[in-house]
């Protein structure tokens, strides 16, 4: 029996099998290669219905990321699974506070969670402003909050947070709003999902502007 080794091979391989298994399935410009590459991490086909996406928001995302977005984390795995290299390509950078010692300091004072600071100090940055939230839902609901206060206008959040509680309901907030977001419906998501989606998006621009990928 013969394995395949190369990277590029696997995951072509990989794309292959995912559009097999998909069927007759199809999807709207730009959403198909997001679906598929959130399987790819995942090797979860519920994403393939469990992701909602917003009127427009892939294009919008690109456009953002065209004018040199910052991505904002609130994992330092999410942070890892980023491509920085293509990101840094179109001008933008990755953050995660979550380590910041500020906003430990921060949070401890004030008794909240990290998360909730995270996103004050992340609102606080100059827009465009894309969020990846993988982990905590305190993050997205707080991030909502701020949103709503006018302190910050997101180009994209994804919602992805994985977990029991206040999962399902930080993402109902945004899926019943029309801030521009990626949400994985339900208790499912991760770090690793919110990595995936921006480099999905990350990879459709490389193959659009000519950039390395």
């Amino acid at each position: 029996m013969s394995f395949i080794v190369k990277p590029s091979e696997i995951e072509k391989t990989s794309f292959e099998i995912i559009t097999k298994e998909l069927g007759n399935r199809t999807f709207p410009e730009g959403q198909s290669e997001v679906v598929k590459r959130v399987i790819h991490t995942t090797a979860d086909f519920d994403y393939a219905d469990n992701l909602y996406f917003s009127e427009n928001v892939i294009e919008n995302a690109k456009n953002a990321i065209l004018n040199g977005a910052t991505v904002i984390t609130d994992t330092n795995m999410a942070l890892s699974g980023i491509n920085k290299k293509i990101l840094a390509q179109f001008g933008g950078e990755v953050h995660c506070f979550m380590a910041d010692e500020q906003v430990a300091r921060e949070a401890k004072e004030r008794g909240v969670t990290r998360a909730i600071v995270s996103m004050e100090h992340a609102a606080k940055l100059k827009e465009p402003l894309i969020f990846a939230i993988g982990n905590a839902p305190t993050a997205l609901i707080h991030l909502y909050e701020l949103i709503k206060q006018g302190d910050v206008n997101p180009a994209l959040v994804v919602g992805v947070p994985v977990g029991f509680v206040n999962v399902v309901e930080s993402k109902e907030l945004f899926i019943s709003s029309n801030i521009p977001h990626i949400i994985a419906k339900g208790r499912k998501g991760g770090s690793n999902v919110a990595a995936a989606i921006i480099n999905a998006i990350l990879y459709q621009l490389v193959t659009r502007e000519g950039f390395e990928k």
